[in-house]
């Protein structure tokens, strides 16, 4: 059985190596649009941005690897057409047939409109190695950054700018950084912290356009205020790609939509990590993590070979900031109140309740309550909130 993998990302790496972990023995082709191997993608606005971290350490498996395994890496050339009646896939001039396909094709960041300045010299996405292996140039101590954007990305990116000596202005159009993922308190948490350092949130504040003519040289501001710019970093989501799976006719529903087992709608397609929705609940879900890219892949690897096993999410996250380390647990869509548990040397957890039921949590620099959460919220067990607000409570009694 020839088994298909389009997208070299972590998914389709992950997906590759489990289907060689579980004796799969026919032929493996991973096919990428990027000339580099398989690599890891968070680092990309921290450690690499930094340049604490060679491209070498981004990678996700020695490039021996591959060829121990047998896996044929197709990089730097992108899929063109998939026929699903045919079950052939095109790449230039050549046409792959599969007897599995899967697409790991990820997301790709959303970009500001021509009309909004989005196209001039000097506005960046963080998308790939490629990216930022060019913005880096720009991060010189002095240099006026304007970071579009008050998410996760958007704010590893202003904490990599702050620390390397750059002036850093975050926009945030919403009423608070962090808004559409994390309660209040963790967005004061994290406001506090990028205050500390020097770096300008404003919040409540739209971008009507950048400005200049062939390179960007500033901002102007939903108030018509005109901010300068030396350069620009978008941070505004992203969008999963789709336009493969959708032009063979596949179903789309908030990414390329899959059953429990992550089938498409076409026979034997099917789809894992950022592209992929799955059932959740009553509805449906994607996610856009590490942990979802590997966890997903897997399964769908096993489930190729026939295991028929129902892909169980347990949602994990994580950022690093400064030197604080973030580490998120569950989804805390739906919750209503807030238990917050101080930790030791500043740390603190915020935990998500619905009601009596724990939902997620967001540890800062506290892996203990970290870790204890996510084991709690995976068991379906909710603590006692009133224990979990006491610092003299033994958290991992709360296990028992």
């Amino acid at each position: 059985m020839h088994v298909v993998i389009i997208g070299a990302g972590q998914a389709g790496a992950a997906l590759a190596a489990k289907l060689r972990g579980l004796g799969h023995a026919g032929p493996i082709t991973v096919i990428g649009e990027e000339a580099a191997p398989p690599y890891q993608r968070p680092p990309l606005s921290k450690a690499y941005l930094m340049g604490q971290m060679a491209a070498e350490r981004l990678w996700l498996r020695a490039p021996e690897f591959w060829a121990d395994q047998r896996v044929e890496l197709r990089l730097g050339t992108p899929v063109t057409a998939m026929d699903t009646l045919a079950k052939t896939v095109t790449v230039g001039a050549e046409v792959i047939a599969y007897d599995a396909l899967a697409l790991t094709t990820g997301s790709t960041p959303r970009r500001l409109p021509g009309a909004m300045g989005g196209d001039l010299a000097g506005v960046y996405t963080v998308r790939g190695l490629a990216d930022v292996d060019v913005m880096r140039a720009e991060f010189r101590p002095g240099r006026r950054v304007v970071i579009v954007g008050g998410g996760y990305i958007g704010l590893e990116a202003a904490a990599v700018a702050a620390k390397l000596g750059l002036d850093v202005t975050v926009l945030e159009m919403a009423p608070r950084i962090l808004q559409r993922v994390a309660a209040p308190e963790t967005s004061d948490y994290f406001r506090a912290l990028h205050t500390a350092h020097g770096v300008r949130l404003l919040e409540s504040t739209g971008l009507e356009r950048l400005l200049g003519m062939d390179r960007v040289t500033g901002a102007r501001l939903s108030d018509g205020h005109e901010i300068a710019a030396d350069f620009v970093i978008v941070g505004v989501g992203v969008t999963p790609n789709t336009a493969l799976a959708e032009a063979a006719g596949i179903t789309i529903d908030n990414g390329i939509a899959t059953d429990a087992c992550g089938r498409t709608s076409a026979p034997d397609v099917w789809a894992a990590g950022d592209c992929a929705s799955f059932p959740w609940g009553a509805g449906r879900l994607r996610l856009e993590s590490v942990g979802n890219a590997i966890d997903q892949a897997e399964v769908v690897a096993a489930n190729i070979l026939g295991a028929n096993a129902r892909y169980q999410a347990a949602p994990w996250f994580w950022s690093d900031q400064y030197d604080c380390k973030l580490q998120i647990a569950g989804l805390n869509t739906g919750y209503d109140h807030i238990v917050t548990r101080p930790g030791e040397g500043g740390a603190v957890s915020f935990w998500y309740y619905q009601g009596l039921r724990l939902l997620a949590l967001d540890a800062m620099n506290d892996p203990r309550a970290y870790m204890v959460g996510k084991r709690l919220i995976e068991a379906g067990r909710s603590p006692d909130p009133v224990l979990v607000a006491d610092p003299a409570t033994d958290l991992k009694a709360l296990l028992r």
